[in-house]
């Protein structure tokens, strides 16, 4: 039997912040986080990425209890260690202390070889100008669907 493939997206990630670099990194994970994200009961919610003392972490990331876990499940909001090569960590540090940038969380998938991902995007915030204008072209882009069809 072929394991169900994850997808959760932050789809609030794209309308704050203009997205210029991905990075795909490993997650550090309990058995009862991979057994519930594979239910597809994870939350982005207010989740951003930190640089502390070398490392990369993932913070205020929700991961809902497993159903049937015991007494050893695990703290739904946890902080979650992200594995990326130390070269990159330096790349996405010096981006960092440019004014405006931020890491934010934007998808968690599952590989090829079954492990579960975490996309990662480097981007700077919008303004309120620019919020609106993404709507009109979503809307643009909706209308134009619904006359070709």
């Amino acid at each position: 039997m072929a394991s169900p493939t994850i997808s959760i997206k932050n789809r609030s990630a794209f309308h704050e912040y203009f997205i210029d670099d991905t990075y795909v990194a490993g997650m550090v994970l309990l058995g009862t986080e991979v057994k519930s994200l594979r239910e597809g009961r994870g939350s982005f919610n207010d989740s951003y990425c930190i640089i502390h003392k070398g490392e990369l972490w993932l913070k205020s990331l929700h991961i809902s209890p497993y159903s049937h876990g015991t007494v050893n499940n695990h703290d739904p909001d946890r902080d979650r260690k992200l594995l990326l090569q130390k070269r990159e960590i330096r790349k996405i540090q010096a981006k960092l202390k440019e004014k405006g940038y931020t890491l934010v969380p934007l998808k968690i998938f599952m590989n090829d070889r079954n492990f579960i991902k975490i996309e990662i995007g480097l981007g700077k915030g919008k303004k309120l100008y620019d919020k609106r204008e993404s709507i009109k072209q979503k809307d643009v882009e909706r209308e134009m669907k619904r006359f070709l069809k």
